[in-house]
C-alpha cells in the first residue's frame, strides 16, 4: 500500500519513519487561515483534512496523510513565531500555565475519509525572562507552534504533559495507527 505524507515537517517525517512505514512526501500550498466562526479544535481538524485532500485525485488509491498541529491557550491559537519578540511573548504567556496541543489528522484512502483531532495537555514551568531569552537564543523556537519543541531543548520549559507525546511533537501516531488499521481491515 503506497503512502503519501502531505507535510514538509521533519518531525512528522521522522515519526512516520519510526512507525516503520515507507512513504513519499508531497507538499502543496494550503490556505491555513483559521475560520473565525469555528473553535480552534474544529479549525485544526478541518486544516488536517484540507492538507490531505489537496490534489487527492492525482494519488487516488494511495493512502494520503494530512496533519496540522496548533497550540491553544484560553481559546487563542499560537502559531509559529514571526521573530524573537513574538517568540518571547508566546513563551511568556505560556509560562506557569497549562495549554493544549491539538493535531488535526486526516487520512484519505480512495473514497474513505478518516478525520479527527487529538488533544494533549502541556504544563509549563514558571519561566523567568532569562529562561525565555536563553531558550530563544538556541533558535529552536522558530518554525514551531507555540515557540517550543518538547522533543528538544524545549523540554526544559515543560513541567509535565498528559496525553500523546508524539501528538505534541506533531503527529498523533496512535490515532494514525488506528486509522491505518481500519484501512488495512478494509483490504482483507
Amino acid at each position: 500500500m503506497e503512502i503519501v505524507l502531505k507535510s514538509s515537517s521533519p518531525r512528522r517525517k521522522d515519526l512516520l519513519t519510526e512507525m516503520g512505514y515507507k512513504f513519499e512526501i508531497k507538499v502543496y500550498d494550503v490556505d491555513e487561515t483559521m475560520n473565525s466562526a469555528l473553535d480552534p479544535l474544529s479549525n485544526v481538524k478541518l486544516l488536517g483534512l484540507k492538507k490531505a485532500s489537496v490534489k487527492k485525485e492525482e494519488d487516488y488509491g494511495k493512502i494520503l496523510i494530512g496533519c496540522d498541529t496548533i497550540v491553544v491557550l484560553d481559546n487563542h491559537i499560537y502559531g509559529k513565531p514571526k521573530d524573537e519578540k513574538d517568540a518571547y511573548n508566546m513563551l511568556k504567556s505560556l509560562s506557569g500555565k497549562k495549554h493544549v496541543v491539538a493535531s488535526g489528522l486526516a487520512v484519505i484512502y480512495k473514497d474513505k475519509i478518516f478525520n479527527d483531532v487529538v488533544v494533549s495537555n502541556v504544563y509549563f514551568k514558571e519561566l523567568s525572562d532569562k529562561d525565555i531569552y536563553d531558550y530563544i537564543k538556541t533558535g529552536e523556537c522558530f518554525g514551531k507552534a507555540g515557540a517550543y519543541a518538547i522533543q528538544g531543548i524545549g523540554k526544559c520549559l515543560v513541567d509535565h504533559y498528559e496525553g500523546s507525546l508524539n501528538n505534541i511533537i506533531g503527529l498523533p501516531t496512535e490515532k494514525l495507527s488506528e486509522f491505518l488499521g481500519e484501512i488495512n481491515g478494509m483490504e482483507n
